[in-house]
């Protein structure tokens, strides 16, 4: 098999989701085996989630990531992402992502306008998924996706996810 080309990372061949994810985490697997570079992992990881669905026909609105920020202790900050402009920061304990980030835990949102305090950068999204990515203990990012319909997210997706999050905390150069 020849060296594939960067960009054949975001095809998938398959309609089958959990084979779609395991293929995120084999490509992402292969990316960030050329640098450890956050910035860099962060962004391909976005190529990747936001094409995987994108492919099964997940209508996911924004895929992306907010990390700590170097000079707020208890805030993220906008990192590497697919979709449109977005909030930029985001305070620990506000919203799903600052649930996610304080709790240390995956928040799986069927509908959104059920979230207390959710934080609607994109009045469109209905439903939400936001996975830490944790280092020691400590939070430094969380993985966001955002869909236009409710329930657009799963147990199945979390598991993936979460392993996709594992593998960016041990692939990162922080």
């Amino acid at each position: 098999m020849g060296e594939k080309h960067h960009a054949e990372y975001t095809s998938f061949t398959s309609d089958q989701k959990s084979e779609v994810l395991q293929t995120v985490l084999d490509y992402y697997s292969a990316l960030s085996a050329e640098t450890d570079n956050w910035v860099a992992n962060l962004a391909n990881a976005s190529s990747l989630v936001w094409h995987a669905y994108h492919d099964l026909k997940i209508p996911v609105n924004w895929a992306g990531f907010y990390v700590l920020d170097p000079s707020h202790v208890s805030q993220l900050v906008l990192g590497p992402f697919q979709g449109k402009v977005a909030c930029q920061t985001i305070a620990f304990g506000k919203g799903v992502c600052g649930t996610a980030a304080s709790t240390k835990e995956t928040q799986l949102v069927p509908n959104v306008d059920e979230f207390p305090g959710h934080i609607a950068c994109d009045g469109e999204t209905q439903s939400e998924i936001v996975v830490p990515v944790v280092v020691d203990g400590k939070v430094m990012g969380v993985l966001d996706i955002d869909c236009l319909a409710k329930n657009g997210f799963d147990e199945e997706d979390k598991k993936y996810l979460e392993l996709l999050a594992q593998a960016i905390a041990t692939s990162c150069k922080w």
